[in-house]
């Protein structure tokens, strides 16, 4: 395969319908540095497949990896072959490629004080358009080891690996399937001259309490990584997907930034306050919302109080006014409205080709058996099974 690139060593480009290959490379559950790819579209599938196996009366797993300098540890030479080898690249478009990632150097310098330079054999390009890609595909060959081990589901986004397996509860074996694949991630790694870093790896038990002790000890070396609660790309899960433990923390974080901002308001005109909000507080509320459709009541009430703050503060109202008319003069929805017009917005863009394969595979159109007057209302089914990932 012949890639037409144009500019200059440090500064040049794919042609986009060349783009198009590069990406076809990458698999279908990498979402790091893709276009409408993101952590929430990651977590949306991984906390769907397990609250749907959860719902099937199933125990899960799940497995929280992450790498030590993992974009500072990329082999050159291994990466040039894989670029060969797996992506296809040669003549020009190789050599273009030896070329930017050769003759590197880096050096330190503090205040006046500057080391000596040092030639770097190692890692892509820090800053540049092209070094997130490029790690994605040194990655490649560690799409293979996960797709080989059938029954266990997986996720990437860039070097956050989540790794998760479901089975029954008199099915506690299937774990020893975990050990295999755990075993092999670690001696590709160690081939690859990437590291896992130890004290980041985190296991989530997602079962009945009587048969988590159970569950522990077919994990063998691994229990000892178990937690009440881990935090996924930002969202802390506990074992019943319950998600309360991500709204503590929230609704403890959102309150401590607006006291911070209640003491700038005196000096601030009511356009930079409201900017101020949305910027610490509006935003929190709304990262990852669409996981929010688990939440209980009590739950989506708590995170309603932290908005209803925030209007009164902007708007220098009493917490004795009725709230409904102060987030209508402000045009903000209520906490619950947004996750459902998060959700919908999803729903539309799996619908329209606009958001991740795997979104777009959880959407089933509906098609009744006979013609009925919902025939053309565009419905869908509701999945009642969990799918298998693959």
């Amino acid at each position: 395969m012949q890639w037409l690139l144009r500019g200059t060593r440090n500064n040049f480009c794919v042609a986009p319908v060349y783009w198009l290959l590069f990406f076809k490379q990458l698999w279908s559950f990498q979402s790091g540095f893709r276009r409408a790819h993101s952590t929430e579209t990651a977590l949306l599938r991984v906390s769907n497949d397990l609250l749907t196996h959860s719902d099937a009366g199933d125990c899960s797993v799940l497995v929280l990896l992450d790498l030590t300098a993992a974009f500072d540890t990329v082999d050159h030479h291994l990466l040039l072959e894989r670029l060969r080898d797996r992506v296809g690249l040669s003549g020009s478009a190789l050599e273009w490629f030896s070329s930017y990632l050769s003759e590197r150097s880096f050096s330190v310098a503090i205040y006046k004080f500057r080391s000596s330079t040092t030639s770097l054999t190692h890692g892509v390009p820090q800053g540049s358009v092209l070094g997130p890609l490029l790690f994605l595909l040194y990655l490649l060959p560690l799409q293979h080891i996960l797709s080989s081990f059938k029954g266990i589901s997986y996720h990437l986004y860039a070097d956050d690996i989540q790794l998760y397996i479901s089975f029954k509860p008199h099915e506690m074996s299937k774990l020893q399937l975990l050990h295999t694949c755990l075993d092999s991630i670690k001696t590709w790694m160690a081939g690859s001259f990437l590291q896992l870093n130890e004290n980041k790896t985190e296991i989530l038990i997602c079962a009945p309490d009587k048969l988590v002790p159970k569950v522990r000890d077919s994990l063998g070396q691994f229990a000892s990584h178990t937690k009440p609660s881990v935090r996924d790309l930002g969202v802390t899960f506990d074992p019943a997907l319950t998600l309360d433990s991500q709204v503590s923390s929230l609704v403890r974080s959102s309150f401590f930034h607006l006291r911070n901002v209640a003491k700038l308001s005196p000096i601030l005109s009511r356009s930079e306050l409201e900017t101020v909000i949305h910027t610490f507080i509006s935003s929190r509320l709304d990262y990852c919302n669409s996981l929010f459709m688990c939440l209980s009541r009590t739950s989506l009430n708590r995170l309603q109080v932290v908005q209803n703050a925030c209007a009164r503060l902007l708007t220098k109202s009493s917490k004795h006014i009725h709230i409904t008319p102060l987030l209508l003069q402000l045009h903000w929805l209520p906490v619950n409205f947004r996750v459902h017009f998060k959700i919908l917005v999803l729903v539309y863009r799996a619908l329209h080709g606009q958001a991740p394969s795997y979104i777009g595979d959880l959407l089933s159109p509906y098609t009744p058996s006979r013609s009925l007057r919902s025939s053309d209302q565009s419905l869908l089914v509701v999945q009642h099974q969990a799918k298998d990932q693959r």
